[in-house]
């Protein structure tokens, strides 16, 4: 919902003082930006990652946290702006390892069936199959990255991304990410 300033009767806006009602609007819109329904980024600082669900260690990370784990760095091509660019952070394997997510041979039977579903802070949503981010069937190099060129994550875009530098479409390269959720399909 736009945010709309109505200016008291008998002043007219365009004409008296429309630096209080620029002014006005920038008291509002931080009020304005958790309302329900808007996307708000995070400030890295207090920037947090959830990894929940069918885990036996349920994590919350910082941004402090994810900086002070083992690094990676990806250099891909952006297939939007068709420029190389360098993404560093961990890689989502790692994370879900802490999590206690089993890994390697211990992956088999029903655990297949288990799918990640990783979640941005505008709603957004995808799913990775637990094979596909285990080394031990494919290696996909997802990455939650914090940087890129050596700078943290420009704004719309952090303060956490994941980066799947090996698929042909970046529609799984989530921007803003809150939550990494597994989940464990029934048995039958």
């Amino acid at each position: 919902m736009p945010l709309l300033l109505i200016p008291p009767r008998g002043m007219n806006p365009h004409r008296r003082a429309p630096r209080i009602w620029a002014r006005l609007a920038l008291l509002l819109l931080p009020a304005c930006a958790l309302a329900p329904g808007l996307a708000a980024q995070t400030p890295a600082g207090s920037a947090q990652i959830t990894i929940s669900g069918d885990v036996s260690s349920p994590l919350t990370i910082s941004a402090d946290d994810l900086k002070k784990m083992p690094r990676q760095t990806l250099k891909v091509m952006n297939p939007h702006d068709k420029k190389m660019e360098a993404y560093e952070g961990v890689p989502l394997a790692d994370l879900l390892k802490r999590a206690g997510v089993p890994q390697g041979e211990a992956v088999r039977g029903p655990l297949l069936a288990s799918y990640i579903l990783v979640e941005a802070e505008d709603g957004y949503r995808v799913v990775f199959s637990l094979a596909e981010l285990d080394a031990g069937f494919l290696d996909s190099d997802v990455l939650l990255a914090d940087t890129m060129d050596g700078a943290p994550l420009p704004t719309g875009q952090g303060p956490f991304k994941l980066v799947a530098p090996h698929e042909k479409r970046p529609a799984r390269w989530v921007r803003m990410v809150k939550s990494v959720t597994v989940v464990k399909v029934p048995s039958k």
